[in-house]
């Protein structure tokens, strides 16, 4: 029995004997059959769910090869059974009490506006300029969407899914509704729910195009606005040199945007009255071109337009082109990694690209009926 007592110490299933004392034998050897019996069934599972995920990755990259190569797609380039899912015994409780944890650093908090503003300012010398009132923002963001050649549809249903029609421009994804003890989630901000990356990546990606914008609307002033005005776009043309100096990969973007001063005061521009409408509709319209360049030329319904901003373009089209039969046997499952598709709800509840859609649809539909979407739709 003393060696059957070291063997569980040695492995982890027993604290110290000051700890153990007052555990039987007979409790901690039912412990240990049951964990084993867990470990056995959950090593199973996970098994079957690595194999599962390598070959969701395989089919992926076969359909990334064919359509380099301009070869069309077959039902069975993708997975056509769903994740699956563990049914073994649940893992036993410890009848030991926990060790001590080991200190952890503290996570870092996710920043907020007040964080976005003040590193504007700092790193910058940049400061936003505020809308006057929602109203105001909605027509700027209507008037670029317009000049973009995006429909009232698409920006009207994309803002009530990503918002529950009730967003405000200055709106961080966990704190669009005032509730105790919200905190931000994300750094996502604005109708669209632009990320902070997003924003790094679109200055470096488009950097030309908003320069181009930003010119023009200079032209039109004159006076104190027009010298204001010059001013803040001298900070603006700094930033943009600075993203499109960096390489051009997601991966630099988002190191940037997430954990550098600099990257976060470069997201304080999409609180801005003139640049955030232009950031924002470009992330839309870089959706609409990639369709296009895939050879997808029928306009995007909002819930398509959406599904590649939820997604990614390159999974967006992907299930935006999938013939209508093959929606309802193809599963969600197909355009995620396995870590996201575990903390995205709707993918799983969905199970199948045509629920997914339909999905998108109805939240579109009942979302649109808000106020603050139909304030968007008066703007357009």
């Amino acid at each position: 029995m003393r060696r059957h007592l070291l063997c569980l110490l040695l492995a982890g299933f027993l604290a110290p004997a000051s700890l153990a004392q007052n555990v039987s034998p007979d409790v901690l050897a039912d412990y240990q059959a049951r964990l084993a019996q867990y470990e056995a069934a959950h090593g199973a599972y996970e098994a079957d769910a690595a194999a599962y995920w390598d070959a969701v990755a395989d089919k992926r990259r076969v359909r990334n090869t064919k359509r380099r190569e301009h070869q069309p797609l077959a039902l069975n380039d993708y997975v056509l059974t769903q994740p699956p899912v563990y049914s073994g015994p649940v893992k036993p409780a410890n009848p030991l009490p926990p060790p001590p944890p080991p200190p952890v650093p503290p996570k870092p908090e996710i920043p907020v506006l007040a964080d976005f503003l003040a590193a504007a300012s700092a790193e910058w010398g940049f400061m936003p300029d505020l809308p006057a009132s929602e109203a105001d923002f909605k027509r700027a963001y209507a008037a670029a969407a317009r000049a973009a050649g995006l429909t009232r549809d698409q920006i009207v249903g994309v803002y009530a899914f990503e918002t529950g029609g009730r967003g405000s421009y200055n709106s961080q994804a966990g704190l669009g509704t005032p509730r105790p003890n919200a905190h931000a989630i994300s750094p996502a901000i604005g109708y669209n729910q632009l990320l902070s990356t997003n924003t790094v990546s679109l200055f470096g990606e488009s950097g030309p195009h908003f320069i181009a914008a930003l010119a023009a609307k200079e032209k039109t002033l004159t006076g104190e606005r027009r010298a204001a005005f010059e001013r803040k776009f001298a900070v603006l043309k700094r930033m943009i040199a600075y993203c499109r100096s960096l390489p051009h990969r997601w991966s630099e973007y988002d190191e940037i945007a997430k954990h550098t001063p600099k990257g976060w005061g470069i997201h304080a521009a999409v609180l801005d009255i003139d640049v955030g409408p232009l950031l924002q509709v470009q992330k839309l319209t870089d959706s609409v071109r990639f369709a296009r360049a895939k050879g997808y030329t029928a306009p995007l319904t909002p819930a398509e337009l959406e599904l590649m901003n939820l997604t990614g373009d390159g999974n967006g089209i992907d299930m935006v082109t999938m013939p209508t039969d093959w929606r309802a046997r193809v599963p969600t499952a197909n355009f995620f990694q396995r870590m996201g598709y575990e903390r995205n709800p709707v993918a799983q509840r969905t199970g199948v690209v045509a629920a997914l859609i339909a999905s998108i649809e109805a939240t579109m539909a009942s979302a649109s009926r808000s106020q603050g979407a139909k304030d968007l739709a008066a703007a357009f």
